[in-house]
């Protein structure tokens, strides 16, 4: 029988799911090296975002439970145990890019940690280093994380503001984590000024993205993005119906493009508009997705921002909190036909939160120790590089 070519193996294994690749990595030491090289995995990963498999959403439930749930077949899911194996300890997560999600426990500490291969990676702690605030002070973190595929790295933003009750007080700190260097290092203060006390990135274009005030008393808000390559905040323009003070409006990214959701009344209706920039940068090239004044897709939270498309871009996912039956929901809505369908997911409460991300073999820097077992048999045991039975 005719072997494959190298070529040919590698473009087989680049369609499998990450879990059949873990397992294949028990066949030999020849193929847990193929699967392990970094050129395979960027492989891997890049034909999962081309064709859009390997995708899975990730719920989180009773604040540290946590699910997988398969994107395609919502009824397939797995549970998933917490980085650090610590139960019932409080975790959110901060960003999420390419397999792996920043997270932060009740204890301040933050990970990296890829939910597919099951490793993490701890970050090094950083002091906030302001100088003495007065006593009646408010506080506002952001977090945003993504990859710079000039650098090849992955970075986490994180700026801390204060703000006197009074305006009278202001200070400003960012600071930059690398996957690379394993280190934070601090940047260019943030010149805008935070809407709430606790905002997280959204990633589009390689760019972090958050809503901001040019100064406390504004009312206009502003969509800052933050270039993770060259590390300079920047301007992005919004649609000129943002400036009306009788619109509710949020940004989010879709699909990898920026999506902005407005609501408002329109003839005695409230009207949900979804529009997206389809070339990044560009205020000309947003656009209107959809727009409904169906009373199921507003709920009770019209400012909510779709998830993602379906896999051939003809639905859109909605995640909608407390709605009328005061629980949360997952909705498709066909762009088309203008229907909903609710998405039904086992084993999750009335109330959770969901991020969407893709399964990968992304690795990370450090690997949590294994513990050597005892060989109790003289016979030789099979090779398999990753734990439980294979």
């Amino acid at each position: 029988m005719a072997t494959l070519s190298h070529d040919m193996t590698l473009d087989i294994l680049r369609c499998l799911s990450v879990n059949d690749l873990l397992r294949f990595k028990c066949v030999s030491k020849f193929w847990c090296s193929w699967i392990e090289d970094p050129y395979f995995i960027k492989l891997h990963l890049s034909y999962s975002l081309k064709t859009n498999t390997n995708r899975s959403l990730i719920v989180r439930y009773c604040k540290y439970q946590f699910l997988s749930v398969d994107y395609d077949s919502p009824k397939t899911t797995r549970s998933l145990k917490q980085p650090l194996s610590e139960q019932k300890k409080y975790i959110q997560i901060l960003g999420s890019c390419n397999g792996l999600l920043a997270v932060e426990d009740d204890d301040g500490r933050i990970l990296l940690w890829n939910p597919s291969t099951r490793k993490y990676q701890v970050l090094p702690s950083t002091e906030i280093e302001f100088p003495s605030p007065p006593i009646r002070c408010s506080r506002s973190t952001y977090y945003g994380f993504g990859y710079d595929p000039v650098s090849d790295d992955y970075k986490l933003v994180r700026i801390v503001q204060l703000l006197g009750a009074k305006d009278e007080y202001f200070h400003s700190e960012a600071k930059v984590y690398s996957l690379r260097s394993n280190s934070w290092r601090r940047i260019k203060d943030f010149c805008f000024y935070f809407i709430s006390y606790r905002q997280l990135g959204f990633l589009a274009n390689n760019v972090l993205h958050l809503l901001a005030f040019k100064t406390p008393e504004s009312s206009k808000k502003d969509l800052v993005g933050f270039d993770l390559r060259s590390e300079e905040f920047s301007l992005v323009e919004l649609p000129d119906f943002c400036l009306d003070e009788n619109i509710y409006f949020d940004v989010k990214a879709m699909g990898g493009y920026l999506c902005l959701s407005a609501t408002y009344w329109e003839l005695g209706d409230i009207v949900a508009d979804v529009w997206i920039m389809k070339e990044y940068g560009v205020k000309e090239s947003w656009v209107k997705l959809m727009s409904s004044t169906y009373p199921d897709l507003l709920l009770c939270s019209p400012s909510e921002v779709p998830l993602a498309f379906s896999k051939n871009g003809d639905k859109v996912l909605f995640h909608f909190k407390l709605n009328r039956d005061r629980r949360d929901s997952l909705v498709w809505y066909d762009l088309g036909s203008k229907r909903i369908e609710e998405v039904g997911i086992g084993g999750v409460p009335i109330v959770y939160d969901v991020d969407l991300y893709v399964e990968s073999l992304v690795p990370l820097n450090q690997k949590p120790p294994r513990v050597r077992k005892k060989r109790t048999s003289t016979s030789k045991k099979k090779f398999c590089p990753e734990r439980g039975k294979c």
